[in-house]
């Protein structure tokens, strides 16, 4: 019960920390935005690593998994970023919800992980509330949202290549590593498409209450997912959907249509049906270990 609630409160901080970027991005650039974010990140997560006695800089971060992990944070923050300030807060946060699905797709590309085909089909049904929520082709198509699918992409391969990281790395130190690589990328997107601003006290509040919720929602998460069994605490990764509706519909006066409702319905259902198919073959295996 603790664990599901931490979580359920966690999915509620990540949401008011896209509702803050999002109105931030009304005033600032996007490439501005990544390194304010990912440099107040990184001395949050620098203080939790001294705080823990944990070293900032580890000899095993000199690694592929750490360059890839880097890599994929910096595509998925970015093509995020730019999606909840151009489109929608709901429907990005919709297409968001199918991260879980492609990591499972990618484990059983890439580790070799066994999916079944109920499995696979249940991605599929997933990758189809997708394009159900962008509608590519038709009337109400937002190109825009195609950067959460880049968002997407890229948070999937972090939680790929957080799998292939060395052990010893704490999630403290990881998300020091992965909020310092927004600094470079920022300053180098801003150096492109220029329009530096300087901040005014309610962009500056805004991303320091950003900041606040993700790191803290972090740990919540972090807390949450070692506090109880996987499978019962996971789903509830799916309310921060419900969050971003409610924010998106009183804060910036959404009105989400039947296909991303429809849509949304689908990704949630693949997902869950996934987590409940993946708990249902582990109990059955446990089972036949013990009868063994």
């Amino acid at each position: 019960m603790r664990g599901s609630v931490l979580m359920v409160t966690a999915m509620a901080g990540f949401a008011l920390e896209d509702m803050f970027i999002k109105r931030a991005a009304a005033a600032l650039p996007v490439g501005e935005i990544l390194m304010l974010f990912g440099a107040g990140g990184t001395l949050a997560f620098i203080a939790l690593a001294l705080w823990r006695g944990e070293r900032v800089l580890h000899p095993a971060v000199v690694s592929w998994a750490i360059l890839l992990k880097a890599v994929f944070e910096v595509l998925g923050r970015l093509g995020y970023t730019l999606a909840i300030a151009l489109t929608p807060l709901s429907n990005a946060s919709a297409i968001l919800q199918a991260t879980p699905l492609v990591v499972v797709a990618g484990a059983a590309l890439i580790f070799g992980e066994k999916v079944g085909w109920r499995r696979w089909a249940a991605i599929a049904a997933g990758f189809v509330g997708v394009l159900i929520v962008l509608r590519p082709g038709m009337e109400g198509f937002r190109a825009a949202s195609l950067f959460t699918v880049l968002g997407m992409l890229g948070f999937a391969g972090r939680d790929l290549a957080t799998r292939a990281a060395a052990p010893v790395l704490s999630n403290v130190q990881l998300g020091i590593y992965g909020f310092f690589m927004l600094i470079p990328t920022g300053a180098a997107m801003l150096a492109v498409t220029g329009g530096a601003a300087m901040p005014g006290a309610p962009e500056v509040l805004g991303l320091a209450l950003a900041t606040l919720f993700g790191v803290a929602s972090y740990w919540g998460l972090t807390a949450a997912m070692r506090m109880g069994e996987v499978s019962v605490i996971t789903p509830f990764r799916y309310t921060r959907l419900v969050f971003a509706l409610v924010l998106g519909v009183l804060i910036f006066g959404e009105r989400p249509d039947a296909p991303m409702l429809v849509g949304s319905a689908i990704i949630i259902g693949s997902g869950l049906y996934t987590l409940a198919r993946a708990r249902k073959l582990r109990m059955a295996t446990r089972a036949g270990v013990a009868r063994n």
